[in-house]
């Protein structure tokens, strides 16, 4: 009989997937829809009352544990994958955690280019380096959320972010050609303006009227994303460009 990646409810039993970023916005949603699926969920942030309402909701369809995590800190990391190894497997790993920030290369602090590399390049490189042998142990997958910025760069005011994105995307693109042959599939998923704190404080900064409703909503990418995560082995989809049907 033919499967279908969508037909049960919950596709996903059994298998241990962390999702980085889950205090809020795309990251919570993506930890939902794959509790929603069965998996058990380890969210991971470093707001602790945001994780815990997270964590409530990840409850009502699975189990789930709340990481206080800062992903920049190594010895953190480090204790994340030993949490990992007692639970026995990890199956799933999503990079939803990242951080913004815009001004002109000829006022932009240096300052601010490290922090966004520790946050946007740094922390995800170590947790997958981390996390590696668990996945590939499990023949896993891992999903890099990206940016529609890590694809092209036609703003004059995103110049650090961006390079931060490209980055990423090259670590994800060359980390898939290392982890096929071992079973692991790796996905990219490149977003346009999507209705999360982040992007409000953005088109804030840019004079721009802020209307969630015409913005990619989280619950958009989460469906996306558990629906690529669903597929046979024999298939693997690696990057998605996901937009707003409405342009801003």
């Amino acid at each position: 009989m033919e499967r279908k990646p969508d037909s049960d409810p919950q596709s996903l039993r059994g298998k241990v997937a962390v999702v980085t970023g889950a205090t809020g916005g795309v990251g919570a949603a993506i930890a939902l829809a794959l509790a929603r699926k069965g998996a058990t969920v380890f969210a991971v942030g470093r707001n602790h009352e945001a994780l815990d309402c997270t964590l409530a909701a990840v409850r009502r369809y699975s189990d789930g544990v709340a990481c206080a995590v800062d992903l920049t800190v190594e010895e953190q990391v480090r204790e994340l994958r030993s949490s990992l190894e007692a639970a026995g497997r990890t199956d799933i790993l999503v990079h939803s955690a990242g951080a913004f920030q815009q001004n002109v290369i000829s006022d932009a602090r240096l300052e601010d280019l490290d922090r966004l590399y520790a946050i946007n390049v740094r922390a995800p490189y170590l947790l997958t380096q981390q996390l590696l042998s668990l996945l590939i142990s499990a023949r896993g997958q891992i999903v890099f959320i990206n940016s529609s910025a890590g694809l092209t760069s036609r703003r004059p005011e995103i110049g650090q972010y961006a390079a931060t994105k490209h980055a990423l995307r090259g670590i994800a693109d060359s980390l898939r050609e290392e982890l096929n042959p071992k079973g692991v599939r790796v996905l990219c998923v490149y977003l346009g303006r999507t209705a999360t704190a982040m992007q409000q404080a953005a088109m804030q900064a840019e004079g721009k009227e802020y209307v969630p409703e015409r913005l990619l909503q989280p619950e958009d990418v989460a469906s996306t994303i558990v629906h690529a995560l669903e597929l046979p082995p024999t298939a693997e989809v690696t990057d998605i460009n996901i937009r707003s049907m409405y342009k801003c």
